[in-house]
């Protein structure tokens, strides 16, 4: 009962919170969808929207580090059950600049981040169980952005989560994500 009643909860505040930002339509910059597998024979896949920061550095080089906010919501199938995971990380990209002519055509580009995660459940396994629901999410990744206006984004993520040493035990996890974004700009 607790943990439905948690559950609950946690979609209602997650939705609140996706609604909150949703506001105009425009305001969000992209969404994504990505899944994937980890350790402990846990599967993993998470919807997201993302949200370009103003500032980008070094445009004046041949690549430029820019970057977005994402919010995600998700879900692991791990050998203890389901378990929802809820997402707000600062992303770090470093791609190359554009020429104000590069309407299509496509680049390749490498980012990092380090998020905030609140998952449901603790258990992963009869054998794996973290010590707090606030995990931190970092992740590097590589991808590449192609079609008209480069709209479409393909990459793969490599992704840790843990909490830090905040509590023990700290067992962590590790998923390799294929990751699909449309930008809507």
């Amino acid at each position: 009962m607790k943990k439905r009643l948690f559950g609950t909860a946690l979609g209602a505040w997650t939705t609140s919170i996706l609604l909150s930002f949703a506001g105009p339509a425009a305001a969000v910059d992209g969404i994504s969808f990505e899944a994937g597998s980890g350790s402990v024979s846990t599967d993993a896949w998470r919807a997201g929207l993302q949200w370009r920061w103003d500032r980008r550095w070094f445009e004046d080089r041949a690549w430029s580090l820019g970057g977005y906010w994402e919010l995600q919501l998700g879900q692991w199938s791990a050998p203890a059950g389901t378990i929802a995971d809820v997402s707000l990380t600062p992303v770090f990209r470093l791609e190359p600049s554009r020429s104000p002519g590069q309407a299509s055509g496509h680049s390749y580009y490498i980012e990092a981040a380090i998020g905030f995660h609140l998952l449901s459940g603790r258990r992963v396994s009869s054998r794996r169980k973290f010590s707090t629901r606030f995990q931190f999410g970092d992740h590097v990744g590589v991808g590449v952005r192609f079609g008209e206006r480069r709209r479409h984004d393909l990459g793969v993520r490599l992704q840790h989560l843990s909490n830090a040493n905040i509590d023990t035990p700290n067992p962590g996890i590790n998923f390799v994500l294929l990751r699909y974004q449309l930008h809507l700009d």
